[in-house]
């Protein structure tokens, strides 16, 4: 279940972009730290150079996003959430919750005056989906059910 939503954050009022995955939360927070996989569910980012193949607090690096090369760094790294700075701007914080064992919860949270980046978010997420949920189905030996397309 995809969900936008208003929320009270540590960083005060955002939007806050969500996705109900079912996978667990360890292997979704592996798929947002490791900067090699981002093109694969980013909508707007084609390529990564980074200081780190997964993200700490510190980490520097450029994204490649449609026309243009935009350095970043990430500043805070706590549990499985993480906030960076994009080209000096204060970028989406990305979040994983574990719900349940095979369960968990993607969020970005936006500020308010990021609202035209919902739809990349929304879309960002939904790729997401597809990685975890195809990934499982590889480890596991079963084939998506296509009477569910």
């Amino acid at each position: 279940m995809t969900r936008l939503r208003p929320a009270h954050t540590p960083d005060g009022r955002r939007l806050e972009a969500s996705h109900v995955i079912a996978a667990p939360a360890a292997d979704a927070w592996d798929l947002l730290v490791d900067v090699t996989r981002w093109p694969a569910w980013s909508p707007v980012v084609s390529d990564v150079e980074a200081t780190d193949r997964r993200l700490r607090e510190g980490t520097r690096g450029r994204i490649r996003v449609p026309g243009v090369w935009l350095p970043f760094r990430v500043t805070r790294v706590a549990g499985r959430r993480w906030d960076w700075r994009v080209a000096g701007v204060a970028g989406a914080t990305h979040r994983v919750d574990d719900l349940e064992a095979d369960r968990c919860r993607v969020a970005f949270e936006l500020p308010p005056s990021a609202a035209g980046y919902v739809p990349i978010c929304l879309e960002a997420l939904e790729r997401m989906d597809e990685l975890l949920t195809s990934d499982r189905s590889d480890v596991d030996g079963t084939e998506p059910d296509a009477s569910a397309t």
